[in-house]
This record gives C-alpha cells, structure tokens and sequence, in this order.
C-alpha cells in the first residue's frame, strides 16, 4: 500500500500561519521543551568560500510525536531551506515543507518571546537597530506580546532607513522616529533590537539604559558581533534559545565565557525553555537583561507542526507518494 507525504510551498506555510500564530505555538513548544518532553540535536555548520555556509539543524517533541529537520543552504547569491518533519512514532515522512518562510517566522516569534518572558513588564517603546529583511518581522513579533506605543529606527544608510520608516507608519499605529545616529535611536529605551550584519561590535555598554532589555538577534556565526563585552558587567540575567548552539557560534558569549572575564560562568546563562516552564524572572536590582537567539530545532519544529496540521484539515498541499521499499541490485 502507497503511503503519503505532502509538499507545502511558502504560500501553503504564509496562508496557513500566521506570525501570532507561530508566537503562541512557539511558546508551547519551548515549555516543552523546559519540560524534557522534547529536546534539539546541535547545529551542524559547515562554512565554505568567502562568506557561504551550510546548515541543520534537528529536534523532537517526543510526546506530540513529531521530529524533523531543518536543512539550508545560504550564499552571496542565495538562500533556500527545506524542513523535513517526521511522525516519530510511526517512523515515517509527513511532509517536506519549503521554510525561507518559515524560518522568518520563527526567528520573529522567538523575539516575541524573549521580550515577554526576559524584559521588564510594561516597556513599550523600542529601538530598532538594523533595516533588513528580517527587520519588519521583528517589529512585528514584539508588537504582538508588548504593543509598542513608540519605535525608534535606526541603520547607516538613510535611504533604507527612511523606507523602513514608512513601512513601519503604513503598518501598525506606532509612533516612529528615524534616529539620526544609534545614540539618538537608543537614548532612554527601555526595549532595544538588533538584527545586522556586522562583524565588528557596534552597541557600547554605556549606550542603554538601566533597566533596558536587549534582544541581540544578529551575528549568529562566531565570526560575528554586535555589543561589546564591557556590556557584560550591566547584564544580571542573561537568556538564550539554547545553551549548546550559543556555546559553538556566538562570538560575544564565546569570549565573555570562554576567554574573557566571564570564563567558566557558562552557569548564568540560562536556556529559555527553564525560564518559561519554571517562570524565571530578573532581580530587583538587575541592570540590564539580555535575550541572545541563535535558532533552535524546536523552534522550527514547531510552526511546521502547526503548518502541517493545518495543511492536512485544510486538504493543502501535494502530495507525495512514498513507495514501498525496493531490492537493491549489486552490480550494474
């Protein structure tokens, strides 16, 4: 008997789910997470040519009953990933799933997250520094969890930053201010989002706030940096998507932790699925708190689940006929 496995374009994933969606589905699979019914495999990376890379990255909830695997591939020229997700009891394919969509998705959401489970109650007013593709999406997340009253945009080039600016005013009810310079974009916020690509250390500790929540969403390879280690000494409560990616390729926690005045502390650094399921929270007297994301298995794993759910209830997709297995020959 033919069984079958479903393909879902980006389309199927954009018309299917939504960004709040992926948010509230996201926070349950990271309590789950905090929960040990479901864990990530580490990041596979391999780099090649002067700035391309290869990537995996896996995970399982193992009472849900899914596992999969998100696959990419991103070059001066290109980027395309593919999740593959699994029954994990049935031990068969359910679907291949086209994720550059997907993978937006879930990068946003976990900054929704961070933002309501790391920063402080009540900020609504933020800085966002960088203008990219993943910028708007961003502003986007964290206006679903603290609805944002007032934004403060800043990136190097005038033009992007201006035409974000409008995005922004023609999106959502916001107040935006396009900051001349970052200390301009930075002065008194209390929410702070960096999403760039530089490799150099831009944001200096004196730069935030007391109280301020940093979402450092950039630089997640080890060649790259956004906020320098004098930060370090303001940050009282430090949280990460997952612990073991951040120790393989984030450069600003491999140097505070590794090398720097922060060597063998990797113990305050704490993974955001024990921070929901035990409810974690800052101290009174904390300065700053910090929120790293370097992207996890669960995190896709996740909004394919729900894509795939919603895909099958809504009779989306092609499908795929997967054959029985067949004799292998030993010779030509």
């Amino acid at each position: 008997m033919t069984q079958q496995a479903i393909w879902l374009s980006e389309e199927d994933v954009t018309s299917l789910v939504s960004l709040k969606d992926a948010v509230f589905a996201l926070e349950d699979g990271v309590r789950q997470l905090g929960e040990d019914s479901a864990f990530n495999i580490p990041k596979a990376l391999g780099s090649f040519g002067d700035a391309s890379s290869m990537h995996s990255l896996g995970s399982a909830m193992t009472s849900a009953g899914f596992c999969g695997y998100k696959n990419w591939i991103n070059t001066p020229d290109g980027a395309k990933a593919v999740f593959v997700l699994f029954d994990s009891k049935a031990g068969s394919l359910l679907a291949m799933i086209e994720a550059n969509c997907l993978g937006q998705l879930r990068t946003s959401a976990m900054t929704a997250l961070g933002t309501k489970w790391v920063a402080r109650p009540g900020t609504n007013d933020m800085a966002m520094i960088g203008t990219g593709r993943q910028a708007l999406a961003q502003v986007a997340a964290v206006n679903i969890v603290r609805p944002l009253e007032r934004i403060r945009i800043w990136s190097p080039t005038p033009e992007k930053r201006r035409a974000f600016c409008a995005s922004i005013t023609e999106q959502f009810p916001i107040e935006v201010i396009e900051a001349d310079s970052l200390e301009h974009a930075l002065e008194g916020a209390p929410l702070v989002t960096t999403v760039t690509r530089a490799n150099a250390p831009f944001l200096k500790a004196p730069m935030l706030q007391r109280g301020a929540h940093l979402n450092a969403v950039g630089a997640i390879l080890p060649h790259s940096a956004e906020f320098e280690q004098a930060l370090f000494e303001r940050i009282g409560f430090i949280v990460v998507d997952d612990v073991s990616n951040a120790q393989k390729a984030s450069r600003e926690l491999i140097d505070y932790f590794d090398k720097g005045h922060g060597a063998g502390q990797w113990d305050r650094v704490r993974p955001l699925g024990k921070v929901v399921a035990n409810q974690e929270k800052a101290g009174a007297d904390c300065d700053v708190t910090l929120f790293k994301s370097m992207g996890m298995g669960i995190s896709d794993l996740t909004v394919a689940i729900l894509a795939y759910q919603r895909a099958v209830q809504a009779g989306r997709g092609r499908s795929i006929p997967l054959m029985p297995k067949s004799e292998i020959r030993w010779a030509s």
